[in-house]
């Protein structure tokens, strides 16, 4: 893919092919899970869940006149566009190999599963939250090329919502795993490397 010729709908195109490949490995890997041995309530979900979905809907959405929230913030050029696609391949790249890192332990909902293992190895080394780093870093690519004020106010209420559904799992965790989880947590960031 080249700088010159790429236009923001061709960028916005191969970005949903991405975002399309991202869900159907979701789709495709939600057979064979580990049964769940304790979940959190739908209260609890719906507290993560909605706000998630109207980020992501504010991210896609096409509909309707949206006055100032349709301002765009970045410059109209294809380094832009083309960024963005790369920032996004990216994201989709890192929540796919962070999914099969976490292989039949993994859930949508904070969920510990009968015979749960602390995963500790590839991303998760350094990170406690790679899923929710490679989505958030699509997302950003994705609001890159999109880019309009509502794309930004929808990656926001996303970080927003998985910081708050990222605690309620270290919550779990920590009860399951104790001691090994807090040196895990002393080790890794919660989105970010940590590095020391």
């Amino acid at each position: 893919m080249t700088w010159d010729g790429l236009t923001a709908e061709n960028a916005s195109r191969w970005a949903s092919w991405l975002w399309t490949l991202l869900l159907a490995v979701w789709l495709l890997l939600w057979f064979g899970m580990k049964r769940a041995k304790k979940l959190e309530s739908p209260w609890e979900r719906l507290q993560h869940a909605l706000p998630m979905s109207f980020g992501v809907w504010l991210l896609f959405a096409r509909v309707g006149e949206w006055g100032w929230l349709d301002t765009r913030l970045l410059p109209r050029a294809p380094a832009v566009w083309t960024t963005g696609f790369w920032i996004t391949a990216l994201g989709v790249g890192v929540a796919i190999y962070a999914r099969l890192s976490l292989g039949t332990n993994w859930s949508s909902m904070v969920t510990l599963k009968t015979g749960h293992q602390l995963i500790r190895t590839g991303l998760y080394n350094r990170i406690r939250h790679p899923i929710y780093t490679g989505i958030l870093l699509a997302m950003v690519g994705t609001a890159m090329i999109r880019d309009h004020v509502r794309a930004w106010i929808g990656v926001a209420i996303v970080l927003f919502s998985f910081y708050f559904k990222a605690r309620r799992e270290e919550r779990f965790l920590q009860q399951e795993f104790g001691q090994d989880f807090e040196a895990h947590m002393q080790r890794t960031g919660m989105f970010l490397p940590k590095w020391t």
